[in-house]
């Protein structure tokens, strides 16, 4: 009963929405077709779903008209890099089907955070070949040739591996020219994208090295907060005046008595 009521709550909450599902065949295209889809309509976008083969899908949601016409734009999007494969909307889904698809946490992180996005002031570049050597080659030339940063790698199945970079406009378009020619010289270049100025929901759904994710450090505090922490005893030193210095044939003659009793008499092994 319980269940069933959280179920109803659940389909009254988005009894106005839908669900737009956007499939491509390679991941440079899936973030370019999503960047657009978010950027044509008030759409959020829950996140990609990658069934390997190349095949990725971008999933959004957001009300009826409104992931309308987000999906038509993405299948143009799509047509233009020649990567589309198929597209669908499903309006008012039913709560089973918001359950069972990985899309559930997604959409409550998106209830309790702000419904808009602000553009980022970095952009991205993609890069994707059929073959790790050339995905890595890519990636070598492309931080060789302009300033960016290799944020990470992402691979779809099929032999398809892309590298993924963040810099300026300027940077990511030299370096994405760059990555090109060295993907083509090793192997084979399937897909690549500038995105100038993506949205923050389209970064927040991209891969991220764990090298760039800052760990914190746990905060040490005693075993047992109750109990005070005792303060340490202070040394009161003598005046300096009273302090004896020691000469330094005072001290030669201390090391020599000290010498002298742990050898003995027998001078071989004295230093």
């Amino acid at each position: 009963m319980e269940a069933y009521s959280q179920a109803s709550r659940q389909r009254d909450r988005y009894q106005d929405t839908a669900l737009g599902l956007v499939s491509t065949l390679s991941f440079p295209a899936i973030v370019g077709t999503a960047d657009m889809m978010l950027k044509s309509a008030g759409v959020h976008l829950i996140g990609y779903e990658k069934i390997g083969g190349g095949h990725c899908t971008a999933i959004v949601r957001g009300g009826i008209a409104d992931v309308r016409l987000a999906v038509e734009s993405g299948e143009q999007t799509a047509k233009q890099f020649d990567q589309y494969v198929s597209s669908l909307v499903i309006p008012r889904p039913f709560p089973n089907l918001n359950i069972v698809l990985p899309i559930t946490s997604r959409i409550t992180e998106l209830s309790e955070g702000s419904s808009y996005s602000r553009l980022s002031n970095q952009a991205i570049g993609l890069v994707e070949t059929r073959g790790f050597p050339a995905m890595v080659g890519a990636a070598d030339a492309m931080l060789k040739a302009a300033d960016v940063q290799l944020a990470a790698y992402e691979k779809i199945g099929g032999g398809l591996c892309t590298a993924i970079i963040r810099g300026s406009v300027a940077n990511v378009a030299v370096a994405v020219e760059a990555g090109m020619y060295e993907a083509e010289r090793i192997g084979e270049l399937n897909a690549v994208m500038v995105i100038p100025r993506p949205l923050d929901e389209l970064e927040e759904t991209l891969p991220v090295a764990s090298c760039w994710i800052e760990e914190r450090q746990p905060l040490k505090f005693p075993l047992d907060i109750k109990e005070p922490i005792k303060e340490m005893e202070l040394i009161q030193l003598p005046p300096i005046q009273e302090v004896e210095f020691v000469e330094l044939p005072q001290r030669n003659q201390l090391a020599e008595k000290i010498i002298e009793e742990y050898y003995g008499n027998d001078d071989e092994g004295r230093p």
